[in-house]
């Protein structure tokens, strides 16, 4: 039945998930230096857990919306975008398992949540997703061919991104800003295959309330991001093109979301 709801399980899982993800953050993002004591194996330097931590706020900011938003449709588009993301952690997971701190608790919970979510997230978004209308409500606001081939565009290019990353992270751990290793090289690559995935949602989704609310993630996780690169400036190499690269690829993925959610927004009002 097309009635756009969202089931009573997505719902709850969307709040369990939560608090997950912001002890996450409060441990990567605000504590980055202390990985070896409090996580499920020693990140440095503090660029990789600060980033990661970043894209789990807001994470845990989208299931937010997913737990109190009335239409499915309205956050669809991000549930796989997080698949992608599961299945990226528990590849990495498993290739590098001799890395992690087995002892630790902080190892048990990730370890759980990386063997349920890469099936049960998709399995969400499959079960609910019958309930979308996928047809543009009246008075709904259109995205415009020329917004969707850009986002398609982005897409692409981090999605590459990030599968060249878990393929080949030696390729990159000579070039990137700041030190990798195999296993954070593939984690990395982990958050750009995400936002490359949205993009590309954004693109074959015509209905700018299926866009907003992940959106609105993105940007808050760009931001977050941004501010880290800022603390740990005294990680990066600025001798390499990347660091440029990274920084102003970053700020241009924010103007560029942001200008499409301020145009988006004129037009709906």
């Amino acid at each position: 039945m097309q009635d756009d709801r969202i089931f009573p399980l997505t719902r709850w899982v969307a709040i369990l998930v939560v608090p997950v993800l912001v002890l996450a953050f409060i441990i990567l993002y605000l504590m980055p230096e202390r990985t070896t004591d409090y996580f499920a194996w020693t990140i440095k330097p503090t660029m990789t857990p600060m980033m990661m931590g970043a894209g789990y706020l807001a994470g845990a900011y989208f299931f937010v919306r997913v737990a109190l938003a009335k239409r499915w449709h309205e956050v669809a588009l991000g549930f796989p975008a997080v698949s992608t993301f599961v299945w990226f952690m528990a590849i990495a997971t498993v290739l590098h398992y001799d890395r992690f701190n087995h002892s630790h608790p902080a190892f048990w919970a990730w370890l759980f949540l990386y063997l349920a979510t890469p099936i049960l997230i998709p399995a969400l978004w499959w079960r609910n997703g019958r309930t979308d209308p996928r047809q543009p409500a009246p008075n709904e606001t259109i995205l415009p061919p020329a917004i969707r081939w850009a986002m398609a565009g982005l897409g692409l290019i981090n999605l590459a991104n990030g599968f060249l990353m878990l393929l080949k992270p030696d390729w990159f751990i000579p070039i990137w800003p700041w030190q990798l290793s195999p296993l954070t090289a593939r984690v990395v690559g982990g958050w750009f295959a995400l936002p490359g995935v949205v993009a590309l949602g954004v693109a074959a989704d015509q209905r700018w309330s299926a866009a907003r609310i992940t959106l609105q993630s993105q940007m808050l996780g760009i931001v977050l991001i941004l501010i880290a690169v800022a603390r740990a400036w005294a990680e990066f190499d600025p001798s390499k093109a990347t660091t440029w690269v990274f920084v102003g690829g970053l700020t241009g993925l924010l103007l560029v979301i942001g200008g499409v959610y301020g145009y988006a927004q004129s037009s709906r009002r």
